[in-house]
């Protein structure tokens, strides 16, 4: 499950760090009939992501980047969204922390020395952030 968006005021101040999974990766060897790998990383990134405010993990159907299950990814609001492929449960920890120093940086670049050495091998894609366009008026 996700963790929910704080409501109090003074957590409504504190950025909140979206985690995407694709719950749909499967990785080869995957039951038919288990959960695929996509939903057990999800799981042990939620679990592990409770006592983080600043963190939300959210499950998507899919990222569409099926050949590096599994595909995980980082966005905030004005920030750059990263999409990394390559993991599996047993990196919950080091995505959380990941996610962190994602959250910490004003734009969501992350200084290729502070990465993680799967979050410098695994990028899939950088977009850029969300700019409105423009109303226009008749």
């Amino acid at each position: 499950m996700s963790t929910p968006v704080p409501t109090t005021p003074a957590a409504a101040d504190r950025r909140v760090t979206t985690v995407l999974v694709c719950t749909s990766c499967r990785r080869e060897g995957d039951a038919e009939d288990a959960p695929r790998a996509g939903a057990r990383l999800h799981a042990a990134l939620a679990d592990a992501a409770e006592p983080h405010p600043d963190l939300r993990v959210v499950g998507v159907e899919c990222l569409s980047v099926c050949k590096r299950p599994v595909t995980i990814g980082f966005a905030d609001a004005g920030k750059w969204t990263y999409v990394y492929g390559d993991f599996d449960v047993t990196t919950a920890a080091e995505i959380l922390d990941t996610a962190r120093l994602y959250g910490a940086a004003d734009d969501g670049l992350i200084p290729w020395k502070s990465r993680p050495a799967a979050f410098k091998k695994g990028v899939v894609a950088r977009i850029p952030p969300f700019a409105a366009a423009p109303e226009v008026t008749a």
